[in-house]
């Protein structure tokens, strides 16, 4: 399946530093490159100057692997047009990178290292696509953006597709309102440790919108989305609000649950 023009960042900034990203022995010059420099000699050279400070020279490395199609670069590089990182912001370029990924790798071993790249270039195209870009000709289209979600949701199982997902299911945006879809897809984010599908699912269960109400688990879910997020205030409020209406039996269980649920949920050393 080829899909036309559509785990947190940090997570994968780890994994670029952790393995992907060794220092390359050379000295990077663009203008003197021949076919005997590869992309990902480029890439990673891009990568580790873009870690020590020099973003000029990360730019023009991580452009020449990107024209020559190197997965990687082209998130990398979409991330920094996107964010207006070490150049400036052009949300049209960073389209196109993303776009070029996922034409390429759409149907890439969604288990593969590489993986959790094109998933995001599938949600930040569903952002795209969903807001439009602003000063150019592409309008909003939430038929397109749903679908970007939907691949990344279903295919590569991306906790970030899943909870755009939810929330629109939950908004009734660009599709009927279905709080059951919103949330069955914020418990498949919130089970991987999403905050904000946590917080999602959490109200939802604690005041039974559009579902069997489960107060003890909807307010764990609260306390863990409150506890991993303490500068949302939007977390903040739904969880005070929870609180405040539960009885002292639901708090405690909640609690313990949270905790159970951290404790299972660690990230092992």
């Amino acid at each position: 399946m080829r899909i036309g023009v559509a785990f947190g960042v940090k997570a994968m900034m780890g994994l670029l530093a952790a393995g992907l990203c060794s220092v390359a022995a050379f000295a990077f010059d663009a203008k003197h490159m021949d076919e005997n420099f590869s992309p990902g000699e480029a890439f990673r050279f891009g990568f580790n100057a873009y870690k020590q400070g020099d973003k000029s020279t990360a730019v023009e490395a991580l452009t020449y692997a990107a024209d020559k199609g190197h997965a990687i670069a082209q998130w990398k590089l979409g991330r920094m047009y996107a964010e207006g990182d070490g150049l400036k912001k052009d949300d049209a370029k960073a389209f196109k990178l993303f776009s070029e990924i996922v034409n390429v790798h759409a149907e890439d071993n969604p288990n593969a290292p590489s993986a959790r790249f094109v998933s995001n270039a599938f949600v930040e195209l569903g952002g795209y696509y969903r807001n439009g870009i602003p000063g150019s000709d592409m309008a909003p289209d939430l038929g397109r953006a749903r679908s970007m979600y939907a691949y990344a949701a279903s295919y590569f199982g991306d906790p970030d597709a899943q909870l755009a997902l939810a929330r629109m299911y939950y908004d009734g945006e660009g599709v009927d309102r279905d709080p059951l879809q919103a949330a069955r897809w914020a418990k498949l984010a919130a089970d991987k440790g999403n905050v904000g599908a946590q917080a999602l699912l959490g109200h939802m269960l604690f005041e039974g919108e559009g579902i069997e109400r489960q107060p003890v688990l909807g307010l764990m879910f609260l306390s863990l989305a409150r506890d991993r997020a303490p500068g949302q205030d939007w977390i903040l409020r739904m969880h005070e609000q929870a609180f405040s209406v539960a009885d002292e039996t639901e708090r405690r269980t909640a609690l313990a649950l949270a905790e159970k649920w951290e404790t299972k949920n660690a990230p092992t050393q």
